[in-house]
């Protein structure tokens, strides 16, 4: 456990943020191993059924996973003003809550895959695999859900290093599995949905077995574990808006999808390999994000107001030097990063679709750092209302924008309209964090 009411905010915001971003990269590794192995040994189609799967699930385990980063905030302000009974049975009552809606959730999702796929207008080529890659994948949203709720729990309490080495073993031991039963003995992109769920499960399992075994002051015991009403309604407060913000995004993922399915297999190829880029590039942002929302409730929880601007400002910077790494790395690899996701018939238009995207998106980079940034200040402070907001707005915009130019543009036009759509919500964010100062008289 890590207290960061006391000490200098770069130490406590690096040193929780560096295992968050190395089990993103960890996490984000594999799931580019996983599409460079379907890619390169079992073809473009399967690399594009991938693809269109994506953004389905993620709206499911995303929006489930909102409700954990809202109760992560609530556990860390209970850390931070030394409540450890209410720390245990907000961790309690959002497992019990949780893993009710995301099993529900995910039986829904099965049941409805096939009018999923007519939705998203799938290519009769790729349809069948598509939808059984989609319901097996479906199976692991209940032990994601539960692996966030109880990194969530050791996050909010500082500890950011226990939840790296659990991802990073599943991740290993997925990479593992795919290269010996896709690479070598020439199973089938089904075979990767399953190893996909075994290692969710595996991993779920070993935060729970670490709960139980080393975290006593934090692992709930007895009646804890009793539903609370009073405390389920401030969990759905923080949490309900950041699960709705959270599921904004996979949602215009999805309608996004749509428009790039109606360009064709190579285009949605050459999609899914290059998101799988944005994603190295935009969701670690979130792990500072994190460390910056996690700091500033603890410090909000002990009554240290005059801490927040100060690490806030910390965070941002932090953020920034991200870019810089991320975007001229990108910039400089855009055509090798392609070309390791496909191969065989296809490969130069696929590369060179996606290399102009990256291309762009490379000086795009800039814009989530800052939005993320933002958004763990106003996490932090408890405005959830207000990250749900910008969130909407700047979703809405990019897939507005993604209609329009998506169809004369091909998918550079997304680029475009992600530039578009984080644009807008910063332009939002800015005004209001000077407003949120002013009101809470946070001293500079």
């Amino acid at each position: 456990m890590t207290d960061m009411t006391a000490g200098p905010p770069r130490r406590h915001l690096v040193r929780h943020a560096l295992p968050l971003l190395l089990g993103n990269w960890m996490q984000l590794s594999y799931n580019a191993v996983d599409t460079i192995i379907a890619g390169r040994f079992l073809g473009q189609n399967a690399l594009a059924a991938e693809g269109i799967a994506g953004p389905v699930m993620n709206l499911v385990i995303l929006a489930i996973s909102g409700l954990c980063i809202g109760a992560g905030v609530l556990m860390s302000e209970a850390f931070g003003g030394k409540d450890y009974d209410t720390l245990k049975r907000a961790l309690a009552n959002t497992l019990l809550a949780g893993l009710t809606i995301c099993c529900a959730l995910s039986l829904a999702g099965i049941l409805l895959t096939r009018r999923i796929l007519t939705f998203l207008e799938v290519p009769q080529t790729i349809y069948a695999i598509t939808g059984t890659y989609l319901r097996i994948t479906f199976l692991g949203a209940p032990f994601t859900f539960c692996y966030n709720a109880l990194a969530a729990g050791l996050k909010s309490v500082g500890d950011a290093d226990t939840p790296l080495g659990f991802l990073t073993f599943s991740s290993l031991l997925n990479g593992i599995l795919d290269v010996i039963f896709l690479g070598f003995l020439g199973f089938g992109i089904l075979c990767s949905a399953v190893t996909t769920v075994f290692a969710e499960a595996l991993c779920a399992g070993l935060a729970l077995r670490h709960m139980l075994r080393r975290q006593g002051r934090l692992f709930p015991r007895g009646s804890q574990w009793r539903p609370d009403p009073r405390l389920l309604k401030q969990i759905f407060r923080y949490g309900g808006p950041t699960a709705l913000q959270q599921a904004i995004q996979p949602v215009c993922k999805v309608l996004i999808q749509g428009q790039v399915n109606a360009l064709g297999v190579s285009a949605i190829a050459a999609f899914n390999a290059v998101t799988r880029v944005d994603d190295f590039a935009c969701i670690p942002c979130q792990s500072i994000s994190s460390a910056i929302s996690t700091y500033i409730a603890q410090n909000r929880g002990a009554k240290r107001t005059q801490a927040i601007r100060p690490g806030f400002r910390v965070g941002i910077r932090l953020e920034l030097c991200y870019w810089l790494l991320i975007g001229s790395l990108t910039a400089l690899l855009r055509k090798p990063m392609v070309s390791l996701f496909v191969t065989g018939e296809g490969t130069r238009t696929v590369v060179a679709l996606g290399s102009e995207y990256l291309f762009w998106m490379a000086g795009f980079y800039i814009l989530p750092a800052l939005t993320n940034g933002m958004q763990g200040f106003f996490r932090g402070m408890g405005k959830m209302k207000t990250t749900m907001a910008a969130t909407f707005l700047q979703a809405s915009t990019r897939t507005v924008c993604t209609c329009l130019l998506a169809p004369k543009m091909g998918i550079t036009g997304i680029a475009f309209s992600c530039a578009i759509g984080w644009s807008l919500m910063l332009l939002f964010e800015v005004p209001w964090y000077f407003i949120t100062c002013r009101r809470r008289s946070l001293p500079r």
